[in-house]
Order: structure tokens, then C-alpha cells, then sequence
């Protein structure tokens, strides 16, 4: 293990492409309220998060059930084949574009999300937009981890029938069946993040093509049974402008399904060893993946309504039919699996290091995420789940969030700092600090943020607005982007950040 002593000799990854080092390159104490082995930048050595791993990261996220379940509601709505893959292709560019500008900055900088906050928030004000990010992942982990044993539940049910006479009664809204499903999902992810990041990514990478070629293996079973007469759409497609309407708007959709995992996919990309591994991951599992679990999803859709004209709302519906009881326990683990993988990268990193990042001193990477997980248990997810105000008001506002919070935190790297970071200084209290600002909270993102989420919450919520609502994300990062970089001080910036790019050679990762 590499001491946790922050060590500014060392050159970042990317550090050639900054500008010549100015004079001010002051080295201010290290605060242990700011820093630990967890939160220490990368070490350029030994990271293992490369082009491969990516794709299977992808791979899990974007075929997982809930995205399944969005791809098949645009069918139901009547949106034909054609137009649903027209809306994908668009919203995985988009996405594919905006995440190697969140990925970029993880791999230059080595830091995770809380970390990276700082850059824009300041040291203390990089609580906020942390905290807002870690609410929502501890939401949806309970949630994921609800509907995976849903899956376990069909799974046990098919293999073991006499166990359903456990599924009667109920304590806090589950059956004595229904909680230990739900125990057994929630210890076999604990179980995989006692080994860190190194067994999320190995996790990862096995997930990845099982579920694929699970999904592939399910649509050509659909398409044999209708022996190929599948329907492209369950009537009349919209046309004209209404058919772009519908594409742009399921575009936008996409584009914030990912508003959560655009703002901290630092916390991956912080192991990547290079850019190009990141371009050359998110390609494949961006665009090309998304293409190909969009025509997953027409097919599924399609031939389901040729054989009894019912639209189905996830492939769950469709293993659960399945005749052959060893095809079905296959395609209900390979569910499992890729809910699994799904709910560890994008619902339990982030509050574990978020968490890490509220006491260094006495949370680790681990411990953080073992409070994280006891808190999706304590608020009864299964509720949640069942209570669509809940899911539209509270989430769904604080969903309207991450679009102005990525606006800021981008193009205060990008735009303002043009990529100049010191990050020794993300971990210093000292005032004279790049990003202590005042008192530790840089007041013009807070001033850039308040109006910018405000107009991203009454879009994605106000009776009247429906049209616009798809575009909340877009429109809330449009907003609090550009108003951030008129109001902020780059003259000061400049000064600040004009000195080497240094990197820290610590921590465990």
C-alpha cells in the first residue's frame, strides 16, 4: 500500500498538455477532513479501469430492466422501430459525447466525484452537489435491489414451488419469502464490494457478455416464434413532426436516464489508464451497445404483439413465459446478474465515496458503503417503488438536479479552468487555497445553481409542461453552464490555476 502522504512530484497522466508552470505553486497542509487513501487521486501505475472494462460496464448499464422497460414504453406509445432506433442512435451520441468529458476529467485528475466537486463548489460547498447525488443512488439502490429479488423470487418460485407457501403475510409490506430474496440480493452485493473496486470491475466484466448474449439468445427465440413476422409498431406511427417530436423527446429521455452517472463517472474513470481507452469503451458500449439493445427491444415489443397483440412492459414478462424451466432459470440469473451489476455502478459507488468524503477520518470506502446499504433498507424501497408521488416528486425533482450540476461542474473545467487543476489543493483548508473560495463555498456556483435547477424542476414537474419536460436535463445544464461562466471570475482563475498540473501519488487504487 502507497503512503497517503500527498507527494506533488509526481507528474499527472495528462500533465504535457497543460501550460508551462507559473510561480505560484505553493503547497498548503493536507487536511485529514479532506483527505484519505479512498479520496487521494489514483496512482497512474496499476490502473486497470481500461477500454474493456468500460464496455462491460455499459454493456450491464444499458441492458439492464429498467431501460428496457422506458425502450418498450416508446413502442407502446406507438412509436414505430424505425423511430425508436432513430431516437436511441441520437440520445447515445449525445451521451457517448458528454461522458468522455466527464471521463476525461476523472483520468486527468485521478480523483472521484466528491473530489472533483470541489473544482467549482469549493471544499466544504462540494458537500452539496455530493449529497444530492448520493440521495438519489441510495433511493434507487434499495429499489434495484427490490426488483432483483423480484427476479430471484420468479427464479425460486419456478425451481422450488413448495417455497411459495413462505409468500403469504406480510411484515413491513413483504412476505417471509419477499425478505429473503430481498436479504439474500442485498449480502451478495455486500459480499462482492468487500473487495473494492478491483471486484466491481472483474464483476463488471463477467456480467457484461452474459447479459448480451442472454438478450440476444431471448430475441431470436422471440422471432422463431413468430417465425419472423414481427409488427414494427402496434398501429399508426406518428408522422411528420410529430414523429420528430416523439424521436427528440425519447432522445432527451435518454440523455437524463444517464444524468446521474454523467455527473460521477469519475469515480471509474479515475482508474482508466488513458484517454483513448475511455473513447475506445464508451464507443462500444455507448453508441454500438445502444443500438443494439434498442433493435433488442423493437423485436421483443414487436413479435410479443404478433403473437397476441399485448404489449409487454420488460423482458421479465417474457422469461417468466418462458416453457423450458432450465431456459427460464438461465434468463431469470442473467436478469439477476445484470441488475445486480447494474445497481453496484450506479447506485452504490457514488454514496460510498460521497459518504467517505462527509468524515475521511473515520469512514472508509467500505464502511461508507455499508452505511449506504443499510439506509436503502431502512426507507422500505418496496414503498417507495409503489408510490408513483414519491417517484415523480421527490426523485424526479431531485433527478432535475444533475442537469444543472454537470452544467457548472463542466464548464468550470472545461470552459474556465481549461483543464488547469492543483490538486493538492482540492484537499487543503488553507484560505489561500485555488478552491477555498469563501469560507470553503465559491458563492457564484450557488448563485449560478439556484435559478438554473429551479427552471429544471418546474419543466420537469409543472402541470402545462409536459412538452418541455423531456428536456429538463439539457435545458438546466444549458442554463447554469452558461450563467456560471459569465458571472465567474476568470481573471482570478487563471492566476490560481495557471501553475503545473500536479498529481498525488497516494492511495490504494
Amino acid at each position: 500500500m502507497v503512503s497517503n502522504t500527498l507527494t506533488p512530484s509526481l507528474p499527472c497522466p495528462s500533465a504535457a498538455d497543460e501550460s508551462p508552470a507559473s510561480p505560484d505553486t505553493t503547497l498548503h497542509p493536507i487536511s485529514p477532513r479532506l483527505h484519505n487513501a479512498d479520496l487521494a487521486p489514483s496512482q497512474v501505475e496499476g490502473r486497470r479501469w481500461g477500454a474493456y472494462s468500460l464496455f462491460a460496464l455499459w454493456t450491464n448499464d444499458v441492458h439492464n430492466i429498467a431501460n428496457y422497460t422506458f425502450a418498450i414504453g416508446l413502442f407502446a406509445m406507438g412509436m414505430s422501430a424505425g423511430q425508436i432506433l432513430a431516437a436511441m442512435a441520437l440520445g447515445a451520441t449525445l451521451v457517448y459525447l458528454l461522458m468522455n468529458l466527464s471521463g476525461y476529467m476523472g483520468q486527468r485528475t485521478g480523483v472521484p466525484f466528491p473530489v472533483i466537486s470541489r473544482l467549482s463548489f469549493g471544499i466544504r460547498g462540494a458537500q452539496l452537489p455530493a449529497l444530492i447525488r448520493a440521495v438519489i443512488a441510495i433511493a434507487w439502490f434499495g429499489i434495484q435491489t427490490y426488483l432483483a429479488s423480484v427476479v430471484l423470487h420468479v427464479l425460486l418460485a419456478a425451481v422450488a414451488p413448495d417455497l411459495t407457501r413462505y409468500d403469504h403475510g406480510s411484515l413491513l409490506g413483504l412476505s417471509g419469502l419477499g425478505w429473503a430474496c430481498f436479504l439474500a440480493v442485498w449480502l451478495a452485493q455486500l459480499a462482492i464490494l468487500a473487495y473494492g473496486m478491483e471486484m466491481v470491475r472483474k464483476f463488471e466484466g463477467c456480467a457484461g457478455p452474459v447479459i448480451l448474449i442472454t438478450m440476444l439468445a431471448l430475441a431470436v427465440w422471440m422471432v422463431s416464434r413468430v417465425d419472423g413476422r414481427i409488427a414494427w409498431s402496434t398501429g399508426a406511427a406518428p408522422t411528420g413532426l410529430a414523429a420528430w417530436n416523439s424521436v427528440f423527446s425519447a432522445a432527451a429521455l435518454w440523455l437524463s436516464i444517464y444524468g446521474t452517472l454523467l455527473l460521477n463517472f469519475c469515480d471509474f474513470t479515475r482508474s482508466a489508464p488513458s484517454e483513448r481507452s475511455i473513447r475506445r469503451g464508451n464507443f462500444w458500449g455507448l453508441p454500438i451497445n445502444i443500438l443494439v439493445f434498442a433493435g433488442i427491444s423493437a423485436v421483443l415489443a414487436g413479435a410479443q404483439f404478433s403473437i397476441d397483440g399485448r404489449v409487454i412492459t420488460s423482458p421479465a414478462d417474457i422469461v417468466a413465459a418462458i416453457p423450458d424451466k432450465l431456459f427460464l432459470v438461465l434468463g431469470c440469473l442473467a436478469l439477476l446478474i445484470v441488475t445486480l451489476a447494474v445497481n453496484l455502478m450506479a447506485n452504490f459507488v457514488a454514496p460510498a465515496f460521497v459518504l467517505t468524503n462527509l468524515a475521511p477520518r473515520y469512514l472508509t470506502f467500505h464502511r461508507a458503503g455499508l452505511i449506504s446499504a443499510t439506509l436503502a433498507v431502512l426507507i422500505l424501497p418496496w414503498k417507495i417503488y409503489g408510490n408513483p408521488v414519491v417517484i415523480v416528486y421527490f426523485l424526479s425533482g431531485l433527478g432535475a438536479l444533475l442537469g444543472p450540476l454537470y452544467g457548472i461542474i463542466m464548464a468550470d473545467y472545461w470552459l474556465i479552468r481549461k483543464t488547469r487543476v492543483h490538486v493538492p489543493d482540492l484537499y487543503t483548508e488553507a484560505s489561500a487555497g485555488t478552491y477555498f473560495y469563501t469560507r470553503g463555498v465559491n458563492p457564484r456556483a450557488l448563485i449560478a445553481l439556484a435559478p438554473s435547477a429551479t427552471l429544471a424542476i418546474v419543466i420537469a414537474l409543472a402541470p402545462g409542461l409536459e412538452a418541455l419536460a423531456p428536456y429538463s436535463w439539457f435545458l438546466g445544464a444549458a442554463v447554469s453552464g452558461g450563467l456560471y461562466w459569465l458571472i465567474s471570475d476568470r481573471r482570478r482563475l487563471h492566476v490560481h490555476d495557471a501553475g503545473e498540473h500536479l498529481a498525488v501519488a497516494s492511495g490504494r487504487h
